[in-house]
């Protein structure tokens, strides 16, 4: 059988597995996924986990559970020495190690492009996975609480101002629905006050939604000032140390929330660890049916793929780096690598846009399809029932319908669960020594702190952990005694 590897589960990957498994006949080829992932990110649905309205792991498609003849390996790809058949891997624990194959298809998708702004590595968050959308509404309704309890002042101010850096469709649909969260729990805080919440969108060039012409998006941008956003156009951020925030304009503004959503960038892997030909940025140079330039048994698509846009008037232009491309490439990829191994000769990859549709908050949206403009609910509802279709798998649409038709009877949900992010706060706090005491128990006193509740009592010998908790010892009473909870 031919060794099929793909490197990378996102669109292009999940979808190159997804048909593979579906057309390859039995022992025809073995298929290898490898992906420090065990799940595909479906990113559309990003900005409203982030506001809520999708719970995080209904936006994300469990490799395991719908790839079932693929076999997945959780891991990082390093370096591709495709001369010689054979990537390197670094798993999550242990050494790398390196894995053979026949043919290898490159799926690894693009990475957060940073630059170099001092603070923000260390103050921002991303908005390209599902653990930085949770991540970015946690903290926005930790801040409401913390600044509920707070007198009006600059402490307060900052915990209620949100900054987000870049323009494009992520950081304008996060904005959006951020922006729509923070207006509705106003009403649940009767203590803060609508003038007390600052939202900034900071874009270096002179417009925003670059996939849309200049009249729509200039109405989002009077329909976020409206809504009591500041739009910076032709700015850029040039410090957020501390969470101070500075601008090339001059504007100066703490921000308890800085969100980085300034692009993407190709993938290291790719643009410096591999002996396949790539472009001046990076990106692996394709022919339109996908196969990698120059090179035999090697395929690439997705973010990290300079693919020929034959549906594009302009010579030369390459694909949008977007969902709507990788999603269409990957299932492209796995039928031309059927048929180059049948005998047959692939197709070319070409599609015509079907448009652009953004969220912009709850009941808020915008739609444009040539010269065709659709904005407001309309867009909005259109944004809902293509990406309910468009995610992958019966049980994900399931799902995603359950929470909006539960969110349309009871609203949504504003519970914060940041907490999780330091699972062990209570327990190292609880299991601290007590004033004046020491911190090793005697024998006559041994404890068990579990959910807040120390049971004194005496330990029998030989005794072992129930499952699975090494932490928490067992602990039985001595002969005669009750439990002592205190």
């Amino acid at each position: 059988m031919r060794r099929i590897l793909i490197v990378g589960g996102g669109y292009a990957g999940f979808y190159t597995a997804w048909k593979l498994e579906k057309k390859l006949r039995r022992g025809e080829a073995e298929v290898t996924l490898v992906d420090p992932r065990p799940y595909l990110t479906y990113q559309p649905f990003l900005p409203e986990v982030v506001a809520g309205s999708v719970e995080a792991r209904h936006a994300a498609v469990s490799l395991r559970r719908h790839l079932r003849r693929t076999h997945i390996v959780a891991g990082k790809v390093t370096a591709i020495d495709h001369a010689h058949r054979v990537v390197t891997v670094q798993p999550p624990d242990g050494k790398a190690f390196e894995r053979s194959y026949d043919l290898i298809a490159v799926t690894a998708g693009a990475v957060t492009r940073t630059l170099p702004v001092p603070g923000i590595a260390e103050q921002a968050i991303g908005l390209k996975h599902v653990e930085e959308a949770v991540a970015i509404r946690d903290r926005l309704l930790t801040a409401f609480d913390r600044a509920a309890a707070l007198p009006a002042g600059p402490k307060r101010r900052k915990l209620l101002t949100v900054a987000f850096v870049g323009g494009g469709f992520s950081g304008v649909e996060g904005f959006g629905e951020l922006l729509s969260l923070a207006t509705a729990l106003l009403e649940r805080y009767p203590e803060l006050h609508r003038d007390e919440l600052r939202f900034h969108l900071v874009e270096a060039s002179d417009r925003i939604l670059p996939e849309v012409t200049d009249r729509p998006g200039r109405w989002v941008v009077r329909e976020l000032e409206r809504r009591g956003a500041h739009v910076h156009l032709n700015t850029l951020v040039t410090s957020a140390k501390n969470g101070h925030v500075t601008l090339s304009t001059g504007e100066e503004f703490d921000a308890e929330l800085i969100v980085w959503t300034a692009g993407n960038g190709a993938n290291p892997v790719v643009g410096r660890h591999t002996d396949l030909p790539v472009d001046e940025r990076g990106y692996l140079v394709v022919r339109p049916d996908l196969r990698v330039e120059g090179v035999a048994d090697a395929w690439a698509a997705g973010d990290d793929a300079a693919v020929p846009d034959l549906a594009s008037p302009v010579p030369g232009a390459r694909t949008v780096p977007n969902a709507q491309h990788a999603y269409r490439q990957g299932k492209l990829l796995a039928r031309n690598i059927i048929a180059t191994l049948r005998g047959r000769e692939p197709k070319n990859y070409v599609h015509h846009s079907l448009g652009a549709i953004a969220t912009l908050g709850l009941g808020r949206g915008i739609f444009q399809y040539r010269k065709l403009v659709v904005k407001g609910l309309p867009a909005w509802l259109m944004h809902r029932g293509y990406h309910v279709l468009a995610v992958p798998t019966w049980e994900r649409k399931a799902r995603v319908l359950a929470v909006w038709l539960t969110q349309a009877l009871f609203g949504r949900d504003i519970l914060s669960l940041a907490s999780v992010q330091h699972p062990r706060d209570a327990v190292s706090s609880e299991a601290s020594p007590r004033a004046g005491g020491s911190a090793t128990r005697t024998p006559e006193e041994p404890a068990v702190v579990a959910a807040g509740l120390t049971v004194a009592g005496e330990a029998r010998p030989g005794d072992q952990p129930a499952n699975g908790l090494a932490s928490i010892p067992q602990v039985w009473p001595a002969a005669g005694k009750v439990p002592e909870i205190r």
